[in-house]
């Protein structure tokens, strides 16, 4: 029996949108083992770090060419006062994390610390303000302590803490999930307060703030039109009113009940699809949200970012349930890289995306063992690196002119190949998965507009959907060289059940590049 082939058509000489490399955006929140045991291990840990952050956790991360983080929250940035977190260590004072297990906040790791760790990574921080139990001056004064030069008395407390230099924060997050833990709000009273908290989140100097409103909770597409109308201004053409700059929204995949969300480890090949069909959804949600900003935005003004993404399991058994530490096989690498095809297909209208969280919570990049010390490549993280090459790059639309597989999932059907290719620097990156558990495919790759030379690849995959990494064994899911074909009309590639392969090559001169 021959495997299934896919024909795709890549005009390499027509450029679509802009990938942002903001779409392989972090989220860092205080929240389990993921500051705490995670980015920062304090000033007296035997482990190499930088005061108290994580160096081995720096270096891993810079290799992704990580392009922002978000941070502190998450639910735990609307009880999170900052000048909580400035200062002497000894003299912060501490808090109840009531959100993540209840446990005690010493805030040693805070805006210093934060700002610290994000030069030390070369990525752009995103801070999430406090509007469910914060005031406007307090996330007005966080703005003016972190980016105002010149003299004021948020710049007067910054230096006395040790900076002098203002530094440049563009990312601001108006609250977190202002209709649940940010302060459980109807669309209305959160636009309202989204305008006040926007007005007075001041640009200073050279620091033009990227302001991004909390928008919905998965398909809660009126939430997204709330806001449209109320933070905007109809006319001939809509013009984003100055406190906004774009909105959010979230999504999970759950493929179980938000009671028994399923196994990390320990599941089978109908959970798998289940999963798979919940990823997929992201593609109709996005479509939706924005067929909704394109209603009043038709220009494209306003940015769309999904700055809370990927599965969420049970906890490990043993393990705190406040903590939300899971374990990352190669369904969840194949949930990423499902992902990123749609993210790259609306690159347009999506400006941003955080997967949630970097380290030892949820879809993790990185687990860090409490015992030992060792430190581990997860999956996901495998896939991140692998399509780094994705970030600020054009996009190439990929047509399939006979579709893909597909599989009957319930009510449901799932394409089971899925793909998404791009073109920087004179070289195009392709990508590919097969979703299919047990069944490979081929795909065909008809390369028009130009050709390829060096053509290289590589494969992520392993002998069982369940595999994953360990500190014993932190190479069972890892990628590794593969071989495809050149054909007359550009490239074959072969896809076994369940992997995930990037293909990259050298364009051609004349290639339209």
């Amino acid at each position: 029996m021959t495997d299934p082939v896919v024909p795709a058509i890549v005009n390499l000489d027509v450029p679509g949108p802009v990938i942002s490399r903001h779409l392989y955006g972090h989220f860092a929140e205080h929240l389990g083992r993921c500051i705490y045991g995670g980015f920062y291990v304090g000033e007296d840990s035997d482990l190499p770090h930088a005061g108290g952050i994580r160096l081995d956790v720096v270096a891993a991360l810079r290799a992704l060419d990580i392009p922002n983080l978000r941070w502190p929250g998450g639910c735990f940035a609307d009880e999170y006062h900052w000048m909580d977190g400035i200062g002497p260590k000894e003299r912060r004072p501490s808090m109840v994390n009531t959100h993540w297990g209840n446990v005690e906040e010493n805030n040693h790791f805070g805006t210093h610390e934060f700002m610290a760790l994000c030069e030390l990574l070369g990525a752009e921080p995103y801070i999430s303000g406090n509007v469910g139990s914060g005031t406007v001056r307090e996330m007005s004064d966080w703005v003016e302590y972190l980016t105002r030069d010149g003299d004021s008395p948020m710049v007067r407390l910054r230096r006395a803490n040790g900076r002098e230099q203002p530094w440049r924060v563009r990312f601001w997050g108006l609250g977190n999930e202002a209709w649940g833990c940010g302060g459980h709000m109807r669309a209305e009273q959160y636009a309202a307060e989204a305008r006040r908290y926007g007005t007075y989140c001041r640009d200073h100097g050279g620091n033009t703030l990227y302001r991004v409103a909390a928008g919905a909770n998965g398909a809660d597409y009126a939430w997204t039109e709330t806001l449209m109308k109320q933070l905007g201004d109809l006319g001939c053409a809509y013009r984003p009113a100055p406190f906004m700059q774009a909105l959010s929204f979230h999504h999970y995949t759950i493929p179980g009940t938000w009671q028994d969300k399923g196994a990390a480890t320990v599941f089978g090949t109908d959970d798998h699809y289940r999963t798979m069909v919940q990823a997929a959804r992201v593609d109709e949600l996005i479509t939706g949200h924005s067929n909704v900003m394109d209603c009043y935005d038709p220009g494209g003004n306003v940015g769309l970012v999904l700055d809370e993404w990927g599965t969420w399991w049970n906890v490990e058994p043993g393990t705190n349930p406040g903590f939300l530490y899971q374990q990352n096989t190669l369904r969840d690498a194949l949930v990423a890289s499902l992902h990123f095809d749609v993210f790259h297909r609306h690159a347009r209208r999506l400006v941003m995306a955080n997967i949630a969280q970097t380290v030892n919570v949820l879809q993790a990049m990185i687990l860090t063992d409490p015992g030992s010390g060792a430190l581990v490549l997860t999956p996901t993280y495998h896939v991140f690196e692998m399509n780094k090459g994705h970030q600020d790059a054009v996009s190439l639309r990929v047509d399939l002119p006979a579709g893909t597989p597909e599989r009957a999932v319930g009510d449901a059907r799932l394409a089971t190949v899925s793909m998404s290719a791009s073109r920087k620097d004179g070289r195009a990156l392709f990508s590919l998965s097969n979703l299919d558990a047990d069944e490979p495919a081929e795909v065909e790759l008809d390369l028009r507009g130009g050709a390829l030379a060096e053509v290289s690849a590589r494969i992520l995959t392993a002998g069982r959907l369940q595999d994953h990494n360990t500190p014993d064994a932190p190479e069972t899911v890892a990628p590794r060289p593969y071989e495809v074909r050149a054909t007359r009309a550009g490239l074959r590639v072969r896809l076994p059940a369940h992997s995930f392969v990037t293909v990259t090559g050298r364009l051609a001169a004349g290639s339209g590049t």
